[in-house]
């Protein structure tokens, strides 16, 4: 089992070659993209992590893979970069490098990362208004949602921006008012 702080020392400068890569061919935006959808496709597979990690796997047989996952709609850049990693015997860390690209992205585009609970989902209306807030607490270009679904909040929303929480929820006010009145 790998540690984050090793995870993360490992994936950086993996990242920041990929970013570089990106910012060479004017593609920072699109490796962006394939990246959230190779994410969201990693943590819903969890064997594919499995397979991948797996050292006594030979590494033809994980680019076989990849390149079947992956299939045409992937860049060529970041399907090679991908290969690479599997050569290096780093395609185990896939995921802390690509989170660290999106990281750099983020910087680079001044957007900062709203990670926001609902009890339910989120209109079109409620997230543009939580982006506007965001903005205006944050002075960011622009902001990135990131929304889950927490049936116990009962109602409203909790904004994690950062180390920064704005507890809105029903659960958080019920919270509150249940310690002022036992502390009263």
């Amino acid at each position: 089992m790998k540690s984050n702080a090793a995870a993360a020392e490992i994936a950086q400068p993996y990242a920041q070659a990929l970013l570089s890569l990106a910012q060479s061919k004017n593609l920072t935006e699109d490796f962006g993209t394939d990246a959230r959808t190779f994410l969201g496709f990693f943590t819903a597979n969890k064997e594919l992590e499995t397979y991948l990690g797996n050292p006594f796997i030979q590494a033809e047989n994980k680019k076989s893979l990849l390149k079947q996952v992956l299939g045409e709609g992937v860049n060529p850049y970041l399907r090679n970069f991908l290969l690479l990693l599997v050569d290096r015997r780093r395609i185990s860390f896939l995921e802390p490098i690509l989170q660290q690209y999106l990281v750099l992205l983020r910087q680079l585009n001044q957007t900062v990362l709203a990670e926001v609970t609902s009890a339910v989902a989120l209109t079109e209306a409620q997230q543009q208004a939580i982006t506007e807030k965001v903005i205006a607490i944050t002075k960011a270009r622009q902001v990135e949602i990131q929304t889950k679904i927490d049936s116990e909040l009962i109602g409203g929303v909790i904004i994690k921006v950062g180390s920064q929480v704005i507890d809105a929820s029903l659960r958080g006010q019920l919270r509150r008012l249940s310690l002022r009145l036992s502390s009263s």
